[in-house]
């Protein structure tokens, strides 16, 4: 891929996004109120791992936005900067996993199974902790306030986000996992 995303990677970047979307509007598995787990981030890592850091951070992007002016985001903006931290910041860090594009390819093309799940797990796991590091952050400046009484803001944003990171990209990674090693050309690139 050159500097320029081809037009097929773009209509799939719209696609997958639109498809994270329709998944985000199931409603989410709730653990508590301020825990929460979904399948909706396994677009967005699909695409990453397919083309690449780039396109996944333009997946989440859009992601985030179609969140913002569909309303699914209602209630859950509280300011201006919060709302661009969690949905179009955090939401493009889903990405990052991307990063093990080019190992995932390669494991895909020789059929090594055991090492393209541990380059899944790596990697989902890394987009996940991209994506929850920023709400993890804007837990403790702007969600703090709604810490039960006597616990600080760190360690309410470190429990409900820690918790929602390491349920949600589990969940993604069993999904993808069980995706790519029954239909591997899932994320193969010609």
């Amino acid at each position: 891929m050159g500097k320029k995303m081809s037009l097929r990677i773009l209509i799939e970047v719209a696609i997958f996004a639109a498809f994270a979307m329709m998944l985000d509007m199931i409603p989410s598995i709730q653990v508590t109120p301020a825990i929460k787990f979904s399948f909706a981030m396994v677009p967005i890592f699909i695409v990453a791992l397919r083309w690449g850091a780039k396109a996944g951070f333009a997946a989440g992007f859009l992601w985030g936005m179609l969140q913002v002016v569909s309303g699914e985001a209602a209630g859950q903006i509280l300011t201006p900067l919060q709302g661009f931290i969690e949905f179009f910041v955090a939401f493009s860090f889903v990405g990052a996993a991307g990063w093990f594009a080019p190992a995932v390819q390669k494991a895909v093309r020789s059929e090594g199974k055991t090492r393209l799940v541990l380059l899944l797990f790596a990697a989902i796991f890394v987009g996940g902790f991209a994506r929850y590091t920023w709400h993890f952050i804007a837990g403790i400046i702007f969600w703090g306030k709604f810490a039960p009484s006597g616990q600080s803001a760190f360690l309410y944003s470190l429990i409900s986000n820690g918790t929602s990171y390491i349920i949600s990209s589990l969940a993604c990674f069993i999904v993808i996992a069980l995706l790519v090693t029954t239909a591997p050309r899932l994320l193969q690139v010609k």
